[in-house]
């Protein structure tokens, strides 16, 4: 049973290190909303939204004013739109229009962001499927607070190398789309292998078939609690410091259990999940490199950035799996480089690229995240990127992501403002020897050996 006097112990963590609840993400199934009508559709998802998520901002805003804790953002996510208006689209206006609604109604209730409009295409994509996928960039374009994310491969099914061509061509679109902010289209598309189904992170939070009719999932924060911790655990060994970080990681994931566990009897919607990632922000002293240096690294990017990642990660979820009944989402370390000011910096050394970032995605939680690339590289490039992470996640069983913003007009030494939580980035230089024929071969790579555990 948790209790206030939990609550009262991370009062220091909450004032002076930068501790938040990143998200409370309430997920909606839109399943009873299914029509051959794209109107009835847009009026079925819009009553369904604003119905179930009325009360959500301001249940959020309670809890922060009730105990003291910042929650950063309420958000809601969806059932994928590609198996909700596959009857009813059969146009890319009608899937703009559905866009639109989604939008209407997360503006409603209030909230920041809205995910789901994705597509899970990880053996073959349906005309249905592939439809919504090519209405991407005027969705994304045309909308304020839609996310999109694309499901691409599994451990199960392998790689739709179809679908990881086409994406390249679409983020490249996407970019060209929204060229007057930035390219920032593309900072709310993300393109994953082995999606999870109770993300309350965005870009690519949606709300999964296997849930209810509603959810609260809510995602945690902390690097800059981990950051001070480690100030005790200067010239101490890993034994110590792998304690510490537990020891902080237990506290931080109960505050997310108390936080989840109030919204949902306020809301009367169960409770899911809490994901335990630790999400920086481009402030100072919310870093997850900033802890990864204290770990012993001069910056990170260097030698010994793989395997102090890989502890930290370990170290979060053996803590915060002890905190929480439920834990699922992501949960680990994120790297997003444009809202970690640590990254940042390392980026602007040139101690820090993207094969380094890749290497990295191979122990963390997610992938290759919120990095700026030039905005002439091409759709063959951005495809071999996305391919390579998704063949990290399955051949490793775990999800892998890939959320590049190919910033039109901009090149290397400039940088790409993005605001609020996503913070801004350099350009960083981009491996552009070409894979276009391999990514063009089309079909599918077969899952793993290892998948086949039946």
């Amino acid at each position: 049973m948790l209790n206030i006097m939990e609550v009262h112990e991370t009062n220091k963590m909450i004032e002076q290190e930068k501790l938040d609840v990143r998200t409370i993400t309430m997920g909606i199934s839109l399943l009873d909303c299914v029509t051959d009508d794209v109107d009835k559709l847009c009026d079925n998802i819009y009553t369904k939204i604003t119905t179930k998520a009325h009360d959500l901002v301001k249940t959020g805003k309670d809890i922060e004013r009730d105990f003291g804790i910042p929650i950063v953002n309420k958000r809601i996510t969806v059932t994928p739109i590609s198996l909700v208006a596959a009857g009813a689209c059969t146009t890319i206006d009608d899937y703009v229009q559905v866009a639109h609604s989604l939008d209407r109604a997360a503006k409603q209730v209030g909230v920041d962001l809205i995910g789901g409009f994705s597509a899970l295409v990880s053996k073959s994509m349906t005309p249905a499927e592939e439809l919504l996928i090519r209405s991407l960039p005027q969705v994304l374009a045309e909308t304020d607070i839609v996310c999109s994310s694309v499901n691409v491969g599994s451990t199960k099914t392998g790689i739709d190398m179809n679908a990881v061509n086409l994406m390249g061509h679409i983020i490249k679109d996407v970019s060209t789309a929204t060229a007057d902010n930035d390219s920032y289209g593309c900072v709310k598309l993300v393109v994953f292998c082995n999606a999870p189904d109770d993300n309350p992170f965005m870009a690519g939070g949606f709300h999964g078939v296997t849930e209810g009719d509603a959810v609260i999932n809510v995602g945690v924060s902390g690097p800059g609690v981990v950051s001070k911790a480690l100030d005790a655990a200067r010239g101490k060994d890993f034994e110590f410091l792998c304690q510490t970080i537990k020891h902080t990681a237990f506290k931080i994931t109960r505050v997310g259990q108390l936080v989840a566990q109030e919204a949902s009897h306020r809301l009367n919607v169960p409770f899911g999940i809490v994901d335990l990632s630790l999400a920086p922000t481009s402030a100072a002293g919310d870093s997850v490199g900033e802890v990864l240096e204290k770990c012993g690294l001069s910056q990170v990017g260097g030698p010994g950035t793989t395997a102090a990642l890989a502890m930290l990660n370990d170290q979060v979820k053996k803590g915060g799996i002890m905190a929480s009944s439920y834990v699922g989402g992501l949960s680990g370390a994120f790297i997003p480089v444009s809202e970690d000011k640590n990254m940042i910096d390392a980026v602007a050394a040139g101690n820090l690229r993207i094969e380094k970032l890749e290497a990295m995605t191979c122990v963390c939680s997610v992938g290759l995240d919120m990095i700026a690339i030039p905005g002439d590289t091409s759709a063959s490039t951005i495809s071999g990127m996305i391919a390579d992470e998704a063949a990290i996640g399955m051949v490793n069983q775990k999800t892998t992501a890939v959320r590049v913003i190919p910033v039109a007009g901009k090149g290397v030494g400039d940088s790409a403002e993005f605001g609020g939580l996503m913070g801004y980035a350099p350009i960083m230089p981009v491996n552009t020897s070409s894979c276009e024929e391999f990514v063009n071969r089309g079909g599918r790579i077969p899952a793993p050996i290892h998948s086949f555990k039946n």
